[in-house]
């Protein structure tokens, strides 16, 4: 009786154990299956992990070649802009080397135009005084050699001769008034008396000091005598000479004629210029 009882229970107890062994072997396949599937997206986190990493790598790789042709382009940028600033102070050097150089050579232009500018001032004032004395002198032929001193001074002061060329005619000009002063010269031409007869007669000009006259006839003698009317220079004809002095005339007019042996005239001082007027 007793193992009748126990055997219902036996078999009651090996069912539910069966039961809990199916439940504990259907919970182990779902944690196998969990386990898997953690697996799974365990290597599936590594792989993208892995990939990061690659990424990260290969950005960092990036940045570091970036850097470092950032860095070179940095110093190769530096070494351009110092070689442009070198340039840039060498032609600044070379612009002020040459801005001075053009100041230089204004200061000269400017220099050279004042002292050409003075130089011609200095030509014209002594051309003018030039036509001052030329004025004053003898007359003879002085119209035409007044009009060469005044031609000059008004070609300084309009500008139309150079300084070199004005400088060169009135060198010309002082040279034909010294000449001048310095020759002797007999002509024969009209001349009118103090009294206002024209007559034919032999002028002798001794330089600007002596300029004396005879007649064809050789009756009328006279000398040039230099005075001043109210300031002004005034020249007439003196023909109240004495004896000696027509004689003085007379010898030293043939002997430039040639028509006495040459000779030394003495003509008295009397009878020059600024002898004074009878």
């Amino acid at each position: 009786m007793k193992r009748l009882y126990f055997l219902p229970l036996a078999l009651l107890v090996l069912s539910l154990t069966g039961l809990a062994f199916a439940d504990r072997a259907s919970e182990i396949q779902d944690l196998k299956l969990e386990k898997e599937k953690l697996n799974s997206e365990i290597q599936k986190l590594n792989r993208q992990i892995a990939a990061t990493d690659s990424m990260l790598k290969a950005d960092d790789s990036r940045y570091k070649t970036l850097q470092q042709r950032y860095k070179a382009d940095t110093e190769r940028r530096r070494g351009e802009i110092d070689s442009l600033n070198a340039k840039i102070r060498t032609v600044a050097e070379q612009l002020q080397e040459e801005r001075g150089k053009q100041a230089r050579a204004k200061n000269r232009s400017e220099n050279i135009a004042a002292k050409r500018k003075a130089l011609r001032s200095a030509l014209a004032a002594i051309s003018k005084q030039l036509e001052t004395q030329v004025a004053q002198t003898v007359p003879w032929e002085r119209e035409t050699r007044l009009d060469r001193v005044k031609s000059l001074t008004r070609d300084i002061e309009g500008g139309n001769a150079s300084e070199e060329e004005a400088f060169s005619r009135l060198k010309s000009l002082i040279a034909e008034e010294t000449k001048f002063g310095d020759e002797v010269a007999v002509v024969n031409s009209p001349l009118t008396r103090k009294n206002g007869e024209l007559i034919n007669a032999t002028i002798l000009r001794i330089g600007n000091q002596w300029m004396v006259y005879s007649d064809d006839n050789g009756t009328v003698y006279g000398n040039l005598v230099r005075r001043l009317d109210s300031n002004n220079v005034v020249y007439e004809w003196n023909e109240e000479l004495n004896l000696e002095e027509r004689s003085a005339v007379k010898l030293a007019i043939e002997v430039k004629q040639a028509k006495k042996p040459p000779q030394v005239v003495k003509l008295p001082v009397s009878l020059s210029v600024v002898g004074g007027e009878k």
